[in-house]
């Protein structure tokens, strides 16, 4: 064979091979609908005490909706089914017993972004343990890389961020199907309308001093709600401002957003002299750099249709915040 000729069938070769490998090590893109997770777990398994737990845990309401909807649809697989299409979900939970106890997370093991966990037991027991010990490590990192998940959807197309960034020296990604309602020099809101409801987005700032450590938190944060509500936001009657209905539960956590300390309530909005009312979820951002509360406001009007992904939007606009 010609020396060149063979030369060029084996630099060929070699790029061809050095090219596959690259492919092989790029991982696959996950896949999945939002706060959806796959549960491998044998049938006998899923169908006693341990599939109770899982769907106890995992498949619980969602706190903050008027109506019970699951935090997470779980969709089961045998472990015999571990591959294809399975492989390339977002979250994978892998339940089965062995000879030891193990509990371990992997991140993109098969394809990325992806959260992998296994979890085996020696016994039912064992595995019971096991599911109630880490289940709410389990289900913050869910939510984390959902929320995350969501941020990434929404990127697509944006409001033109420079008028909020200017009035409120923060950076929010919101979706372009939002549109203004009401903005003046201190208050905006945003809204995106569709066949079944409507999302709304609200934001402003107030003084440092509105929350102190003296305070009765749930109650401050109520009464900043419904102040707001009953400045801004009205129905067609004149005196139907917007509310926190406290015949529903609603519930308050201390999180951090954007290395900031911030107050998140959620629960149910109502409209006076109405019949409207929905879902809300609510941020005080604790600025003490620029002396300053920021307010992140997020309610839906969804009367026919499941509420818990379109708060889920909201809350991955929000959590997406960054501060000047």
């Amino acid at each position: 064979m010609n020396k060149n000729l063979f030369l060029f069938f084996y630099f060929l070769t070699l790029l061809f091979f050095s090219c596959k490998k690259q492919d092989d090590d790029v991982p696959r893109k996950s896949t999945g609908k939002i706060n959806t997770i796959s549960v491998v777990i044998d049938d006998q398994l899923w169908n006693g005490i341990i599939g109770d737990s899982i769907r106890n845990k995992f498949a619980s309401p969602v706190e903050g909706l008027s109506t019970e909807e699951p935090q997470f649809d779980i969709n089961q697989y045998p472990i015999n089914v571990m591959e294809g299409f399975v492989t390339k979900s977002r979250t994978i939970i892998v339940i089965k017993q062995g000879e030891e106890n193990n509990f371990t997370i992997k991140k993109n093991q098969y394809a990325a972004p992806q959260n992998v966990i296994h979890i085996t037991g020696k016994t039912l027991s064992d595995l019971l343990s096991i599911i109630e010990k880490r289940s709410p490590q389990i289900i913050k990192i869910i939510q984390d890389g959902e929320i995350k998940a969501h941020q990434l959807l929404l990127n697509d197309s944006l409001v033109d961020p420079t008028a909020i960034q200017q009035q409120f020296n923060l950076l929010l990604k919101i979706p372009k199907k939002y549109s203004y309602v009401l903005k003046n020099k201190s208050f905006v809101w945003l809204k995106s309308e569709f066949s079944s409801g409507s999302t709304s987005l609200l934001i402003t700032q107030l003084p440092i001093n509105t929350i102190n450590a003296q305070d009765n938190v749930l109650n401050k944060v109520v009464k900043v709600h419904d102040s707001i509500g009953d400045l801004y936001i009205r129905g067609k009657e004149p005196a139907s401002s917007l509310y926190i209905d406290k015949s529903y539960p609603f519930y308050l956590s201390k999180i951090t957003l954007d290395g900031k300390p911030a107050y998140e309530t959620k629960g149910t909005w109502r409209l006076k002299d109405s019949f409207m009312f929905g879902a809300f979820v609510n941020y005080l951002i604790i600025d003490s750099k620029n002396n300053r509360i920021i307010y992140l406001d997020g309610f839906c009007y969804v009367p026919s249709r499941e509420k818990r992904n379109h708060m889920h939007e909201l809350e991955s606009i929000i959590k997406g915040v960054k501060i000047n």
